[in-house]
């Protein structure tokens, strides 16, 4: 007995769905509480001052300011150190 069905079916069509990763909020734009600055898979960005980081890894406001960017050496659990990216929010003043 064949297994494969008859014409019109494709072995196509099983591609998953885009996931909207990447910087949301550029530096120097404003910022409201509760705004996704990052969207990440792992810890690309870290979160600083006025920035909370949620269980998928997503990094957003919690206060309002404008968005910087900056490099941080960070010390791993190995005591490796490296060169980080954080990103802050600078309240308005």
């Amino acid at each position: 007995m064949a297994h494969t069905k008859a014409t019109g079916s494709s072995r196509l069509g099983r591609d998953s769905q885009p996931k909207y990763l990447g910087v949301k909020l550029f530096a120097g734009q404003p910022a409201k509480p509760g705004s996704i600055i990052v969207r990440q898979r792992g810890t690309k960005f870290f979160p600083g001052k006025n920035v909370k980081r949620g269980s998928d890894d997503t990094l957003y406001s919690i206060a309002k300011g404008i968005v910087q960017f900056a490099s941080k050496k960070m010390t791993k659990f190995d005591g490796a150190r490296r060169l980080t990216k954080v990103v802050n929010v600078v309240p308005i003043k």
